[in-house]
């Protein structure tokens, strides 16, 4: 893999996005469904926060366990939205920055996953996952020296 690279080659391009108003029932059917652990929150096609799994558990071992509490859970995820979990303030990249950049905010902030950008319009998500997967198959690239896979 080069680090060079853009973050385009190896982003998510098809991505699973949440209105701000969904109701926080749609995050657990959705972590529920698929096998993700961030979801981009959108408004008319701008990222205006961002649900990790962990903001969810967070959200979610909020409520008790007891037998009662577990009737009312249905209730509870249905009446609270998405704005109320997500994460506001976001690191976003925009296509063309480098995948070295994608690694700079990751150490730096500690994210896991970022919106990818063109023109301020969410186009795709770049997780550390992705980074992962490109150096299994490719291994990476600096300069002369090549490490990993060939």
């Amino acid at each position: 893999m080069n680090l060079l690279a853009p973050v385009s080659t190896i982003m998510t391009n098809h991505v699973i996005t949440l209105s701000p108003n969904d109701p926080v029932k749609r995050v657990k059917e959705i972590f529920d469904e698929k096998n993700i652990h961030h979801i981009p929150v959108e408004l008319e096609h701008r990222v205006v926060g961002m649900v990790s799994k962990s903001d969810y558990l967070s959200f979610k071992n909020g409520f008790a366990l007891s037998e009662d509490e577990k009737r009312t859970e249905k209730t509870r995820l249905q009446r609270w939205e998405v704005s109320d979990i997500m994460t506001k303030k976001l690191a976003k990249v925009e296509t063309t920055d480098s995948i070295r950049t994608v690694l700079e905010v990751f150490k730096l902030n500690r994210f896991h996953a970022l919106p990818v950008t063109e023109d301020g319009y969410l186009v795709g998500i770049v997780t550390t996952f992705d980074i992962i997967n490109a150096v299994a198959k490719e291994g990476v690239k600096l300069g002369d020296y090549h490490i990993g896979a060939e």
